[in-house]
C-alpha cells in the first residue's frame, strides 16, 4: 500500500497532466489496492480491527461541526475515494455518525464467511469522479436540492465537482490546502471562496465565523 501511495499520490496532486492520464492512473491505483485485499486474505474481522487500531484522528472542530449540522437537520454527504467501511466505523467510534449523514465511497462487501467479495472495478470512486449523481437516495438528494445554501469542503481541486448538478449560486466552497500542496496556493485561492492551509488546521474558526452567525 505504501509503495502504491508513493507511486500514485504525486500523480493525484499534479495539475499539469491531462484529466485522461490522471483518471487512468487513479483507476489503476485503486484496482491494485483492491488486489492486495485478496492477496493477503483480508477479512471483515481483520479490517475492523485494523481500523480500531489505526492512528486516524478527527481534525480539530470536525466533531463539533458534524454535531451542529445534525442539530439543525442539515443533510451531510461525505464523498470519499477511500474505503467507506473505514469512514463509517471510524465515525461510529467517535460518536459522530448521525442520521443526517450519507457516505458515498468504495464500500467493501463481505460474504457469509467474512471474506472480501470481488470488487467491481468499474464502480471505483476515485479523485476525478466524486459526485452525487445517481449515488444517493432520491429523498436525501431532494433534501439537499431544497436547501438554499450549500457548503462544500475538500482538499483537492477536483472536489469542487462534488456539487455537480446542484444550484451553485449560493454555495460556499472551502479548500483545505495541505502543506504538500503549497505550490498550488494561488490556484486554490482562485477556485475556492475560503482556503485553510496546514495539515493540522482547525475547523473551529470556520464554525465560529460562519455557522454561528
Amino acid at each position: 500500500m505504501d509503495e502504491l501511495y508513493k507511486k500514485y499520490r504525486p500523480v493525484e496532486m499534479d495539475y499539469t497532466i491531462s484529466k485522461e492520464e490522471k483518471t487512468e492512473a487513479m483507476i489503476k491505483w485503486y484496482s491494485d489496492c483492491m488486489d492486495l485485499y485478496y492477496k493477503y486474505n483480508v477479512n471483515k474481522e481483520k479490517m475492523e480491527q485494523s481500523i480500531k487500531n489505526s492512528n486516524m484522528i478527527l481534525r480539530e472542530g470536525a466533531k463539533e461541526l458534524l454535531q451542529l449540522l445534525y442539530k439543525y437537520d442539515i443533510p451531510v454527504v461525505i464523498l470519499s475515494a477511500g474505503i467507506g467501511n473505514s469512514i463509517e466505523q471510524f465515525l461510529k467510534e467517535k460518536e459522530c455518525l448521525f442520521e443526517n449523514t450519507y457516505i458515498i465511497s468504495n464500500f467493501i462487501q463481505f460474504d457469509s464467511n467474512g471474506d472480501v467479495k470481488k470488487f467491481d472495478n468499474s464502480k471505483i470512486i476515485h479523485t476525478l469522479n466524486k459526485n452525487m449523481e445517481g449515488k444517493i437516495p432520491v429523498e436525501f438528494e431532494n433534501k439537499i436540492k431544497n436547501k438554499k445554501y450549500k457548503f462544500l469542503m475538500g482538499d483537492l481541486i477536483e472536489d469542487l465537482n462534488m456539487l455537480d448538478g446542484l444550484e451553485l449560486s449560493n454555495a460556499l466552497k472551502v479548500g483545505i490546502l495541505n502543506d504538500e500542496m503549497d505550490e498550488y496556493k494561488k490556484l486554490y485561492k482562485e477556485k475556492f471562496d475560503i482556503v485553510l492551509q496546514g495539515k493540522n488546521i482547525s475547523l473551529k474558526p470556520l464554525i465560529n465565523n460562519i455557522f454561528t452567525n
